[in-house]
């Protein structure tokens, strides 16, 4: 057995890591701008990179395709509003997911005056989106929307009260409990297969846990 004493004391207190997880992480972000550009700052906060706001764009696109890429292929029977429903939750929820992910946004939804409220909110507001897949595309399924917008909820509340050093690992593990009843106690939905995971990646493991938003090399 190694005896912990006798490693430099260099070599004990620094992580095997590479050199870009050393990076700054800054709290602080600039004020959003006006007009147009000012309601996009504070969509998804301001200060955000060529890179991010990229990604953020080309997975918002991705995600409107899909659905009109079924649609045209598997589905000619959607109406216009199905279509227009389904393109709307795929920009939204695929472009969620990286942007949630990034430092500019972390950093604006957990800035100060940001807490259980606020996050809870947002959240909830997603309940529209289950609800808009009930009655457009599950024939008014309400048992889908019980069992995923419940476990939505009640996920989120527990995340949220669970200490700080615990939630993305609780994140994870909720998720994956999502990934079950979306497979065995509920049915994917044709032609929207990902929404339960991309949901749950969204606001799961991508809005409500607070992780450090590091600095730009740009």
């Amino acid at each position: 057995m190694t005896n912990i004493s006798s490693i430099p004391s260099h070599m004990a207190a620094t992580p095997s890591i590479d050199s870009q997880t050393t990076a700054e992480a800054r709290w602080s972000f600039p004020v959003p701008r006006t007009g147009f550009v000012g309601q996009w700052d504070r969509f998804i906060g301001p200060g955000a990179t060529r890179a991010e706001i990229w990604l953020i764009l080309g997975a918002s696109v991705f995600g409107g395709v899909l659905p009109l890429f079924y649609a045209l292929s598997y589905a000619p029977g959607w109406s216009i509003i199905q279509l227009i429903v389904a393109v709307c939750i795929g920009l939204d929820l695929w472009g969620g997911v990286v942007a949630n992910a990034t430092s500019t946004t972390k950093r604006w939804y957990h800035r100060a005056g940001q807490g259980f409220v606020q996050h809870l909110l947002f959240v909830c507001a997603h309940i529209l989106h289950i609800a808009l897949l009930v009655w457009l595309f599950r024939s008014l399924d309400w048992y889908f929307a019980g069992v995923i917008g419940g476990y939505l909820l009640i996920t989120t509340l527990l995340i949220l009260k669970a200490p700080l050093y615990l939630r993305r690992p609780l994140a994870l593990l909720v998720s994956c409990g999502a990934l079950i009843l979306n497979s065995d106690v509920v049915s994917p939905t044709s032609g929207l297969e990902w929404f339960v995971p991309v949901l749950f990646l969204k606001l799961i493991i991508g809005h409500i846990v607070p992780e450090e938003p590091y600095l730009s090399t740009e």
